[in-house]
C-alpha cells in the first residue's frame, strides 16, 4: 500500500491556473521520435532503477513499438520522497506553470481531487469491450461525476490472515468465501482464542491503527459492511455520513477490541509472524512475506469480517496507482491510448512478475498460476473481484483520510467519546469542502 499523495495548496487554484500548455518537442530531438508521430509525455512516480520503474519503462517501449508511426511516448521518472512529496511537488508546480505532461500517474484515492481541481481530464470514450477488461473496482475508482478519468495500473487488497495451527488448536473453523464472520461472531471467536493466546504471551488479533493512509485503507470496510458511509455519493457532504450513528457504533466496536485485550494498544513487531497472534489484517504483500521469511507459519486467508446486518454489498479494501490524462494534454485520443496500454493486460502481467502488485484486469489473472494454484492468492483475488470497494471519492480526500485515522486512534486507543470525535472530524472536513460547495 503506497502512501497517499499529499495535495498541496496549489490544488486550490489549479483549475484557474491551467494553461493547457505541455512540452513542445520536435521529431529528432528525442531518440525514436520521428516525423509523422504524435509526441506523448508521461510522468511516473517511481525510481527508474527499481522493478516497478523498469516495468513502466518496458511498457512504454512496447507501446512505442506497437504504435510506431502514430504515437511516441516519452517517459520521465519523478520519484516520491519518504513523505510522499517529490512527485506531487512537481505535479503541483506544473499545475501552476502549465507544464503538465500528457499522461501522469495518480494514486487511486486522489483521482476525485485531481479531477475536481482540473488537473486531469476525462478519457476519450471507451467501448464496452474496452471497459469490460477491467475489474469493477478499477472502473469505480477511476470514475468521478459519471466520467472515467483514470485506469489503474495495478490493484490491491487487504487480507484477514490466520494461523491454521493456532485455529486448529482452539477448535475454530474458518467460514467459506462469501460467508464471512459477522462482527458479533468474530468477537466470540476472539474470546474463544484468548486463553490460547494468553498462553503464548500474545493476542488473538495482530491489529494496529497506523498513522497515514493505511488506517482508512484497512478499516473503512468496517464502516461500509456495517451500513455506513464516510461521504455522500457526490463527495461533497460529510455531515450525517462521517458522523452518523451507525459509524459511532462501528468506532465503538474498535474500542471493544482494545478494551477486551483482543489486540494490543501499542504496536508489537512481528506479532503474527512469530506465532503470537491468530489473526492479522495486512496487505496482499503479507502472503509473500510469510512464504519467504516465515515458512513455518501455516497461512490462511479468511473472508473479511462484516457488520451483523451485512447484505452482500461490496466492502473490501482496494486501490492503488492509476494512469490519467492531464488537463494539459491537447491529444486526448493519444493520451487515452497510452493510459489503456499502461493499465492493460500485458503491462499488468509484467508489474505482477516484477513487484507482486495485483493486476487491474480480469484476463491477467488467468495467466498467473498463483491465483489458481495457491489458495491464499486465490482468496485475495476472489475477494477483490467479488467484494472490492474503492476508498471514498471526494475532493477533500486527504482531509477525510487523515481525519478517519485520527478519529480511530482517539476513540479506540485513547478512549475518547466516539460521537464527539466524529463530530469534530466532520467539522474539519467540512472546512475543506467549503470551496466546492459554495454557490
Amino acid at each position: 500500500m503506497k502512501k497517499v499523495i499529499c495535495l498541496a495548496a496549489a490544488l486550490a487554484v489549479a483549475a484557474a491556473a491551467l494553461t493547457g500548455c505541455s512540452r513542445s518537442v520536435k521529431p529528432g530531438e528525442v531518440a525514436g521520435f520521428d516525423e509523422g508521430e504524435q509526441y506523448l509525455s508521461i510522468w511516473v512516480h517511481s525510481i527508474e532503477d527499481t522493478p516497478e520503474g523498469q516495468s513502466y519503462r518496458k511498457s512504454v517501449e512496447a507501446f512505442n513499438e506497437k504504435f510506431n508511426g502514430t504515437y511516441f511516448a516519452d517517459i520521465e521518472f519523478i520519484p516520491r520522497n519518504d513523505s510522499g512529496g517529490g512527485y506531487s511537488d512537481k505535479v503541483n508546480a506544473s499545475v501552476l506553470s502549465g507544464g503538465l505532461p500528457d499522461v501522469l500517474t495518480v494514486d487511486g484515492p486522489n483521482i476525485a481531487a485531481y479531477a475536481a481541481n482540473g488537473i486531469i481530464q476525462p478519457l476519450a470514450e471507451l467501448s464496452e469491450e474496452e471497459r469490460g477488461i477491467y475489474l469493477d473496482s478499477i472502473l469505480e475508482q477511476g470514475t468521478f461525476n459519471d466520467k472515467l478519468y483514470a485506469l489503474g495500473a495495478m490493484e490491491s487488497s487487504v487480507g484477514l490472515y490466520y494461523n491454521k495451527a493456532i485455529l486448529r488448536e482452539a477448535g475454530i473453523e474458518v467460514p467459506k468465501a462469501g460467508q464471512p464472520w459477522s462482527f458479533s461472531e468474530f468477537l466470540e471467536i476472539l474470546e474463544k482464542l484468548k486463553p490460547t493466546m494468553d498462553g503464548k504471551n500474545g493476542y488473538p488479533l495482530d491489529m494496529t491503527f497506523p498513522v497515514g493512509e493505511a488506517s482508512i485503507y484497512y478499516f473503512a470496510p468496517f464502516i461500509w459492511s456495517n451500513g455506513g458511509e464516510l461521504v455522500s455519493d457526490d463527495g461533497l457532504t460529510v455531515d450525517g455520513y462521517f458522523n452518523s450513528d451507525t459509524n459511532v457504533e462501528t468506532m465503538k466496536y474498535f474500542r471493544d477490541l482494545v478494551d477486551k485485550k483482543y489486540m494490543s494498544s501499542v504496536p508489537i513487531s512481528n506479532l503474527f509472524e512469530s506465532g503470537r497472534a491468530a489473526f492479522k489484517f495486512d496487505g496482499a504483500w503479507e502472503v509473500n512475506t510469510i512464504y519467504t521469511s516465515y515458512p513455518d507459519i501455516e497461512l490462511g486467508v479468511a473472508p473479511y469480517i462484516v457488520g451483523d446486518d451485512w447484505n452482500g454489498e461490496r466492502y473490501t479494501p482496494t486501490g492503488s496507482w492509476a494512469f490519467a490524462a492531464s488537463s494539459g494534454s491537447k491529444n486526448i485520443e493519444g493520451a487515452t491510448e497510452l493510459v489503456k496500454w499502461m493499465s492493460g493486460v500485458e503491462s499488468g502481467l509484467d508489474l505482477y512478475r516484477q513487484t507482486k502488485s495485483l493486476p487491474s484486469t480480469y484476463e491477467a489473472y488467468n495467466y498467473i498460476t498463483d491465483f489458481t494454484d495457491d489458495e491464499n492468492y486465490k482468496a485475495l483475488y476472489e475477494q477483490l473481484r467479488d467484494f472490492g470497494h474503492p476508498r471514498p471519492k471526494t475532493p477533500a480526500y486527504p482531509q477525510l483520510s487523515s481525519s478517519f485515522q485520527q478519529s480511530l486512534e482517539n476513540i479506540a486507543i485513547s478512549g475518547m467519546g466516539a460521537a464527539e470525535q466524529l463530530k469534530k472530524s466532520t467539522e474539519r472536513i467540512n472546512a475543506k469542502l467549503e470551496r466546492y460547495t459554495r454557490t
